[in-house]
C-alpha cells in the first residue's frame, strides 16, 4: 500500500497494489488494518457511488457539519477526475487552502478527505464513476457548501465557468467568508 500525504498532511493519496495478470486483476481497496496504521481509520458507515455521463461534471464543494460530519475515501473505478479538499477548520496553519489531485481508473489512487474539510470534485473524461466510503451517513440538515469558483480558495480547476456542468444547488453556495465557523482545528 502507497501511501502520500499531501501539502495538507491530514489529507493523504493512497494508491493500494493491483495484481494482475491476463484473466485481469485483483486489488484491495479497503483493508480496515491497513488503512488504520495510515491513520484512516474508519469506521466507514456508506458507500456512495456517482456516475458522470459528460465531461466537465463538477461537484461541490460540499461537507456535512455535527452532528454527522463525514470523512471521504474517494475513488475513481471508470474515467477520471481532478479532485479537491479544501480545509475549514478555523484555526488551522492550513485554514482556506486547498490540495488537488487527479484520481483515475488507471492510476488507481484514493483520497482521503477527513471532516473538517470541503471535497468536490470536476469529471475529466465521459462516463466517469465516483466510488467513496463516509464515516457517517447522509444528513440532509447537516449538509453545508461553498461556491466551487470562489477566488479566495484559489483552486485551478480544469474547465472554465461557462463550461461546467453543475447542479442548480451548487450553482448558489456561498463564498467561504460569508460561512459560519462549521469546524474548529
Amino acid at each position: 500500500m502507497k501511501c502520500e500525504r499531501l501539502a495538507i498532511p491530514d489529507v493523504m493519496l493512497v494508491t493500494p497494489p493491483r495484481f494482475g495478470d491476463a484473466r485481469g486483476f485483483f486489488s484491495e481497496t479497503w483493508k480496515q488494518g491497513a488503512f488504520a496504521e495510515l491513520g484512516i481509520p474508519g469506521p466507514f458507515v456508506q458507500d456512495n457511488h456517482a456516475f458522470s455521463a459528460d465531461k466537465g461534471v463538477l461537484r461541490g464543494l460540499h461537507l456535512q457539519i455535527d452532528p454527522n460530519p463525514q470523512g471521504k475515501l474517494v475513488r475513481v473505478t471508470r474515467g477520471a477526475i481532478f479532485d479537491v479538499a479544501v480545509d475549514v477548520r478555523h484555526g488551522s496553519p492550513t485554514f482556506g487552502q486547498h490540495v488537488a489531485v487527479t484520481l483515475s481508473a488507471e492510476n488507481w489512487s484514493q483520497l482521503w478527505v477527513p471532516a473538517g474539510f470541503l471535497h468536490g470534485y470536476c469529471t475529466l473524461e465521459r462516463d466517469t464513476e465516483v466510488i467513496y466510503k463516509v464515516t457517517a451517513p447522509y444528513d440532509r440538515g447537516a449538509e453545508r457548501g461553498v461556491l466551487w469558483s470562489d477566488p479566495a480558495l484559489g483552486i485551478a480547476w480544469p474547465i472554465s465557468g461557462s463550461e461546467a456542468i453543475l447542479s442548480d444547488k451548487d450553482r448558489v453556495l456561498p463564498p467561504l467568508h460569508a460561512c459560519p465557523v462549521w469546524f474548529r482545528a
